[in-house]
Parts: C-alpha cells; structure tokens; sequence
C-alpha cells in the first residue's frame, strides 16, 4: 500500500494534480500519523502566494513551501468518510465496519474520490472508477421509497458511500445528480455535460420517533432561517422519509459543472480531528484573517449562533459550518445547512461550539460583540500592513436586532410556519428569550 497521495484541484472543467500528502507515520496512526505535504512545482509557480480556490485551504497558500505537520492536513481529514459511509466502505474494502484509526488510510484512498467540494484524492477517484458498476438513473419516488431495484443497485455495487456517499455524518446519504432525461444518478457516474441539479439525499434511519421528527423539520427549519435573514441556498425537499437538499458546491452552466471550493471551519481553523472543537472566539478570529468582508461574515456567524440558541440546534461540531473559496479571490460562509431541532436526539447532544467564558447556551450578546471587536483589532487589515481592522458594532447591533420581530413572529405563528405542536411548545420560551436578549442590545 503507498504513502503517498495525490491532491487533485478541478478548475476549468479539468482536474489537475496540484499536490501530494506523504505519510511520515505509521499508517496505523491514521489521521494521527505525522505528514509531509507539498504543492507540484508547476502549480506552485503558476499560483504562487493564492489563498483562494487555487489552494488547497485559505490557510496554506500555494507556494514551494512544504506543509509538515504531526497529523493529517485538516483539509484532507475532511475528505475522509464518517458514519454510515464509514460503516459501508469498510465492508466494501474487506475490513471491519468498525475498524478504527488504523483504516483511515486506506480508507481515504478508497472514499475520497468524490468529495463534497473540488478537491478529490487521486487514488481514490482510480480505485472509484474501478469499481462503479453500471450507470442507471431512479425517479424521484423510486429513491424516496427505497425500493427494491434502487437498494439492490447500491448493494450489489458498493455505491452507496464510495463515490456517492462522500458526506460526512451519521445520517444515511448519498449524493445523486438529476440528468437531463429527468432521472437521478450517483453523482459520479453522470457526466458532468448530462448534469442539471446535484443533491445530499438525507434518508431517515430506524423507528425512533425523535430521529424522525428532527428529519421532518430540516425543510421548515431552511425557511426559518430564510425568514431570520440567513444566508440559505434554497428549499429542501421531503418525499416520505428522503430530503433532497440541493448542493451549493456544484454549479451547472454552460453544459459545464462548476465546482466551489469549500473547507470546513475544521479545516479553517486548523483543528484536527472529530472530537476537539475551535471556540467561537477561534472561529471568528479565522473569519476575520481569511474572509473577503469580515464585517458581513462576522454578522452571517453571529446571527447563525442566535438561530442555533432560538430553535435548538445544539450540533455545532466544527464541520457543520464551512467557507467557499472561488478563483477571484472571494472567500466567504458558505450557505446555512445542517440546520435541525437536535436537541431531539435520542442520544442526547451538548452544544458543542461556545464562546470562551461566556456561553452556559445563553451568552451576553454585548459581551460578544466586544470580543469580536477586539479580535478585528488584531487582525491587520489586508493591504495595510500596520492597519487594524475595523468592525462596526452599531451595524452589527441593528441586524442582530433585526432579527427580534422575526423571532417574536416564530414564537407566536411557529406551528403555521411548519413547526409540529410539540416541538413549537419547547421553542417558543427560547424564541422569546432570545428576543429579550437581542432587544436589550446596545
């Protein structure tokens, strides 16, 4: 087995080799394994210094200078699969569905061939073509009832996670395209010149009830956190226990495929792993180094926080949030997703991003507001080497505030916007609450 891989970029319709990851540890370490990464010299000399979708992250510029680090890129540990997917291709490449650390190597170069983003890894994408089976396309209510024919596709192929199924997450999903005769693929066997629409299909798992209902709200949720001014790609879709979510990493024109580059917060704040989480404080540190306009990601992250306190959404980890990077420079949050009532869950989840010394889940608005004030003030501003930079807290304070009567609206109508009785009686304290609290800004 090599301990080497490459890094593929696709960038005007071709994927080129742009760099390589050597394992320096022991593949038993996985992602733990200490590395040494470098961009290929033609790449690096003809993108020298890029931040944008040229790199492979905003924080490791293209250039001849190696990355070498005690651990896997973070950039590639997102690439890796998680939860179900984990589970399938596992048992797809001979090993235990519940092989630990010691697989994730072969793992990635078996998993990270079709990724969310436009990265992929070499290797992956050969030993995906190698194994993909036939090509057939499913009617919507086909893959919504999980029928016999479309079950059977994916089992006797693999397919579910391999190529179609590079998602992170607990969830069973599978990435499948809508091509122009109308029916839906896995994603990597539809030619890019065939494609029309590219989905997450999010399927509901097992009898629990809880489980169920957070499914059920994911699409309700999408249109409140439209109503509360967040930054949203669109409607989700539910048919029977299937959401079909439209992917904001692809974009279809001119007969081509448009592929956005997209690092995790993970990967933005350089933490590695599944379990450690950056702080807010961290986060928005990065947002302010890396962004094209801090003072608009600033608030887009701020106001997403307010939503997560409001509506229960307590799974925070540093992978449910991520930027896009394009080739003109522009580096922003990518549009809200993963956004659900999981204080539901069975298993019982901790909000798990906080603001330091100031959370408990109920933090001091203004408090926050001073922290990320003083954290502009650290970083230079871009083209001024001596220059703070500057945040607006008056602006920020009046959309925050913005945000109060469309809270007060979910708190007194939740039930006609989509949210089921039950839940809406545990929200609507919180809706107010955070109402209160923004009000009271100044």
């Amino acid at each position: 087995m090599t301990h080497v891989c490459t890094l593929q970029l696709h960038a005007q319709g071709v994927w080129h080799d742009v760099a390589s990851v050597r394992l320096s540890g022991e593949v038993a370490d996985g992602w733990k394994a200490k590395t040494y990464s470098g961009y290929a010299i033609d790449w690096a000399f003809t993108h020298a210094g890029a931040t944008d979708a040229s790199a492979l992250c905003a924080g490791w510029p293209v250039g001849l200078e190696p990355l070498q680090l005690n651990h896997w890129p973070v950039f590639l540990i997102d690439m890796l699969p998680q939860g179900f997917g984990r589970q399938e291709l596992l048992q797809r490449i001979g090993l235990s569905p519940v092989a630990g650390v010691p697989a994730d190597w072969q793992l990635l170069l078996a998993g990270a061939g079709n990724p969310i983003g436009h990265l992929r890894v070499k290797e992956a994408a050969q030993w995906l073509n190698a194994n993909a089976g036939a090509q057939r396309g499913f009617t919507y209510e086909e893959v919504a009832q999980r029928g016999d024919a479309f079950s059977e596709y994916l089992a006797s192929y693999g397919l579910f996670v391999a190529g179609s199924s590079g998602v992170q997450g607990e969830w069973p999903k599978v990435l499948l395209t809508r091509a122009k005769d109308g029916l839906l693929y896995l994603d990597h066997t539809l030619p890019d010149e065939l494609a029309v629409q590219h989905y997450i299909v999010k399927f509901g798992r097992g009898t629990d009830r809880q489980l169920a209902s957070i499914l059920r709200h994911e699409a309700p949720y999408m249109h409140l956190a439209q109503e509360l001014g967040l930054r949203v790609n669109g409607p989700l879709m539910l048919r029977k226990r299937a959401l079909f979510i439209p992917r904001f990493d692809r974009v279809v024109q001119n007969g081509q495929v448009l592929r956005l580059a997209q690092e995790s917060i993970a990967t933005l704040t350089g933490m590695p792993g599944f379990e450690a989480v950056p702080t807010h404080d961290q986060v928005c540190a990065a947002l302010l180094r890396h962004c094209t306009d801090p003072q608009a990601e600033v608030l887009e992250y701020l106001k997403r926080d307010v939503a997560n306190l409001a509506l229960g959404n307590k799974d925070n980890h540093a992978r449910n949030t991520a930027v896009q990077r394009d080739f003109k420079g522009q580096i922003a949050l990518t549009p809200l997703y993963d956004f659900a009532p999981m204080y539901l869950h069975p298993d019982g989840i901790a909000r798990r991003i906080r603001w330091e010394g100031n959370d408990a889940s109920q933090p001091d608005w203004g408090r926050v507001l001073d922290r990320v004030c003083e954290l502009a003030k650290q970083v230079p501003s871009k083209g001024r080497q001596k220059a703070a930079m500057h945040l607006d807290r008056a602006i920020l304070i009046k959309e925050m505030k913005a945000m109060v009567p469309v809270l007060q609206r979910i708190a007194a109508q939740g039930e006609a916007m989509g949210l089921e009785p039950e839940v809406f009686a545990h929200l609507r304290p919180s809706l107010l609450a955070r109402a209160q609290e923004l009000t009271a800004l100044v």
